[in-house]
């Protein structure tokens, strides 16, 4: 849902989801316009910690990064702000702890896609802020996009089902999902 048709500068957009009214909202602003992205569906939450579960099984013992949820918020731009479901921000990129929202895009996002997003255009911005891979992950069909941009600087796409297997890529090397274990039984 827009709340208005003006374009919010990050600035602005900062003000208006930190008010009191705000507070238990989920906010993103998408090239100006200010998205109240809502709740997660149980599924799609169920979906997410299965997701942080296994990356973090990952991460954390090999000291890679951080992985966050999806109350992290990350500046992709003069007039965008996202909140991925997961993200994975290497050691590499490193960014500092402080402050209430990340200034780099992540290395890996993650979108549990709702049914209404325009997640080839979210996953745009990702790649061209500076993420390496998304990931769009379709609940009811059990299915996954991976996104990377070509040396052209062009979004290839390629479809993961649950016979097939996902790995970290250059992002994080080593690491493998079999599709069908994000998803519940």
């Amino acid at each position: 849902m827009t709340l208005r048709e003006k374009l919010y500068s990050f600035d602005e957009f900062w003000e208006i989801i930190n008010l009191p009214e705000n507070a238990d909202r989920r906010f993103e602003l998408d090239e100006g316009v200010i998205v109240d992205v809502g709740p997660s569906s149980a599924i799609n939450s169920v979906i997410t910690g299965r997701l942080i579960y296994f990356l973090n099984a990952f991460v954390i013992p090999r000291n890679l990064g951080m992985v966050t949820t999806p109350d992290a918020g990350f500046k992709v731009g003069t007039r965008s702000y996202r909140q991925p479901d997961v993200a994975f921000i290497s050691k590499r990129t490193s960014t500092s702890l402080a402050g209430t929202y990340f200034t780099v895009a992540p290395d890996l996002a993650v979108e549990v896609v709702s049914e209404d997003e325009d997640i080839f255009r979210k996953a745009a911005e990702y790649l061209h802020a500076g993420t390496q891979i998304v990931w769009a992950v379709y609940a009811a069909d059990r299915r996954v996009y991976v996104m990377t941009l070509n040396p052209d600087r062009v979004i290839e796409s390629r479809l993961f089902t649950e016979s097939d297997i996902l790995d970290g890529g250059a992002v994080l090397p080593g690491f493998t999902l079999p599709v069908r274990e994000i998803f519940p039984a």
